[in-house]
């Protein structure tokens, strides 16, 4: 994934704070930012938009990261025509091995807050 293209990104926070300051600085960078609240609302508006790629916070209120990742794969897994969208968790609470976990979770990565754009590009330049 190239990260100069104008990517659509689905951010799935809780906190209000959060939501604002990542909006305003992946629109900076010249990406398109949609925010959902919660992993359920991020479940929802991956069923009726287009995204190139989401960020998903992992501890909310509703549906947590693990879990809306799961179920966005159980949607892709049942329409061939979906593909598979990369879901990079973000997140404050880092442990060793929550990399590992979220990509066993079906995670792509993991970028660890507060947000760093040169981390970001480097999983970006990973990403098919």
């Amino acid at each position: 994934m190239n990260f100069d293209d104008k990517l659509s990104i689905l951010y799935v926070e809780d906190n209000e704070l959060n939501q604002r300051l990542m909006k305003i600085s992946l629109t900076r960078y010249n990406y398109n930012v949609e925010v959902a609240v919660n992993g359920l609302e991020g479940v929802q508006m991956f069923k009726n938009n287009k995204f190139d790629l989401i960020l998903m916070d992992l501890m909310m209120p509703v549906m947590d990261g693990f879990e809306a990742t799961i179920e966005i794969r159980n949607i892709e897994s049942q329409d061939a025509n979906l593909g598979h969208i990369p879901i990079i968790a973000f997140t404050a609470n880092t442990i060793n091995n929550d990399r590992e976990k979220c990509v066993r979770g079906g995670m792509e990565d993991l970028l660890e807050k507060p947000f760093d754009i040169n981390k970001f590009r480097e999983i970006l330049s990973f990403l098919p």
